[in-house]
């Protein structure tokens, strides 16, 4: 693989077969594929980093009836996944495009898995998120990435898009969930104190030679193996730095090329077979993100730099029209903000390590509860916006803050390990509910019914208002292990209390280009732009804004970004 830092370092006369617009997980699996199939490939990315949001991410795919799933779920089938995907989408999206993604899905891991580096694996207990629909299953449609060793990419890791600090220990050791539950049980058990003391001993090896640990996990490790198996190809050229001022368009022929830009610097490149779409959505683009993400802070979104948007109005001028009829133009997770010390804001999503757990709850200014905590992020992040709950508040007592943390503070932080987010305003805290509200500007006798009202539904096991613990997705997310009668429903009642306000963060976009199974992009008549693809969150989710499993962005990404590439590369240039 050839990488160029700036666009100057880009022959003048350059040419290339396909070219795939932008570095995240759907566009490096795109550009891997048809490497792989033997052709000249340029993958632009417009920042200094490969990875996007894909790197920012667990690394999840959703993809069913891979080789994968019969280790932990034999008897599922793809009737199976193609009757829940219909309970929970119906006609937002077309059967016959969901029906293409699980039909290739199998072949496209195993393309991947027998061509590269890239490696899954599924996990024992996994849960389709709406785990109370016909179709779902408990566990093996969504894989995750196999760690990687980061050394083995040379000079190529600073390349690597580093985690979201916030989402590291130790200063720069990434961790999974197998990690986490080893680290919180080390002094409980050999197996995790040894496991424990391996990363620890490793990380600190690291951390004498590196700016951060080079043990890869989540989206970092799948970003990670998709770069090292890129650049076991001299086909490919990767150019940083780098965006595109416009579409080479014929109306006969279709895209033929490129106008790259980087400054005040162009360059015309010519592409035989194919431009492929992977520039990461809408959400960052300023027009479109008011008109479909009204009220939506910009801030509020915890996705990767680089993704502006400004790909979808050149596509719009050669035809490319934008679908419709989903539940919401973007998927959603709760978000609490802070600012660090060099002035940015770290965007922390909630997803799976607080609000579902015993001893929290979350509350609107009335002091109310709103929503189901234990629900899905996306739904939960739909909720917030449906109600006007903006802020929300997620509390928690002295105990839950113990066991789980909350937010960007870490389970079993002291006195000292709380103050900083005490004194910065991150975190609030009261001895009593009426100080804690008095702190919140919210009401203090709401809150306190609706704290009276959570300890006695925990003591029945049952919340009849919101219905919270009673799938297996929302028992997967809570915890089992503290025995009480719901592994999602807890007492608040060791003071003192604490809280986080929290925000609607749009973690990608659900509206993208219409396509064909091919994710050939598709003009106002349904007729396909030759020479034109989207893949990744460009393309129209093949969900419907739905969210229905963990990873439904990665998983699509990488399977038709196999599709992309497989038919760019059967057209003849």
């Amino acid at each position: 693989m050839n990488v160029l830092e700036s666009l100057d370092a880009l022959p003048a006369d350059a040419g290339f077969d396909i070219a795939v617009v932008g570095a995240g997980g759907a566009g490096m699996a795109a550009a891997l594929v048809a490497a792989i199939e033997g052709r000249r490939v340029l993958l632009v990315e417009r920042t200094g980093h490969v990875g996007g949001t894909t790197a920012w991410s667990a690394g999840t795919s959703w993809v069913p009836g891979t080789h994968h799933a019969a280790q932990v779920n034999p008897d599922d089938t793809l009737e199976a996944a193609a009757r829940y995907l219909t309970n929970a989408i119906g006609e937002r999206t077309p059967a016959s495009l969901r029906q293409a993604f699980l039909d290739k899905g199998g072949e496209a891991i195993r393309f991947l898995e027998a061509h590269s580096e890239v490696r899954f694996r599924p996990y024992p207990k996994h849960p389709d998120y709406i785990s109370d629909l016909g179709g779902s299953t408990l566990n093996g449609r969504a894989l995750d990435p196999l760690p990687f060793d980061g050394r083995k990419l040379g000079r190529l890791f600073r390349l690597v898009r580093p985690p979201i600090p916030e989402f590291t220990v130790l200063g720069g050791m990434m961790v999974d969930r197998t990690d986490i539950n080893h680290l919180l049980a080390l002094t409980r058990s050999m197996a995790s104190f040894r496991h424990s003391l391996r990363i620890l001993l490793r990380h600190a090896s690291d951390r004498l030679r590196y700016p951060r640990g080079t043990r890869l996990v989540m989206g970092n490790a799948l970003v990670a193996r998709l770069l090292y198996s890129l650049s076991r190809h001299p086909n490919v050229t990767l150019l940083l730095n780098t965006g595109v001022e416009r579409f080479e368009h014929e109306r006969a022929e279709g895209v033929k090329g490129l106008v790259l830009a980087a400054g005040s610097r162009r360059r015309r490149v010519a592409v035989a077979q194919g431009v492929v779409m992977a520039s990461g959505g809408f959400n960052r683009h300023p027009h479109l993100r008011l008109k479909m993400l009204p009220g939506a802070n910009i801030d509020w979104c915890p996705g990767a730099p680089g993704h502006t948007g400004e790909l979808h109005g050149l596509a719009q001028a050669v035809g490319a029209t934008l679908g419709q009829g989903g539940l919401s133009h973007a998927f959603w997770a709760p978000v609490s903000l802070r600012r660090r010390a060099d002035g940015s804001t770290a965007v922390f999503p909630h997803f799976v390590m607080d609000r579902a757990k015993p001893g929290m709850l979350t509350v609107n200014k009335a002091g109310e509860r709103f929503v189901n905590e234990s629900t899905s992020y996306h739904l939960f992040g739909l909720a917030m916006q449906a109600t006007a709950s903006v802020p929300a508040y997620l509390v928690c007592d002295a105990a839950a803050l113990r066991r789980y943390g909350i937010g960007m503070v870490r389970p079993g932080a002291g006195p000292r390990d709380l103050a900083p987010f005490l004194a910065d305003g991150y975190l609030t805290r009261g001895e009593t509910l009426d100080e804690l509200a008095q702190q919140l500007g919210i009401d203090a006798t709401g809150l306190k019914a609706s704290v009276a009202r959570m300890n006695q539904h925990a003591e029945t096991g049952t919340d009849p208002d919101f219905h919270r613990g009673e799938t297996a997705y929302q028992h997967n997310i809570g915890d089992a292990a503290l025995g009480t009668r719901n592994p999602n429903l807890g007492r608040l009642d060791t003071a003192p209390y604490y809280a986080v306000r929290l925000y609607p963060g749009d973690i990608g976009s659900a509206t993208g280009f219409v396509t064909d199974g091919d994710a050939r992009v598709l003009d106002d008549s349904g007729q396909p732009i030759p020479g034109l693809y989207a893949v990744g969150n460009d393309m129209h989710s093949i969900m419907g804004g739905v969210y229905t499993a963990p990873g439904i962005t990665v998983g699509p990404g990488q399977v038709f970004g196999y599709l992309a590439a497989k038919h760019a590369s059967a057209r003849g240039g």
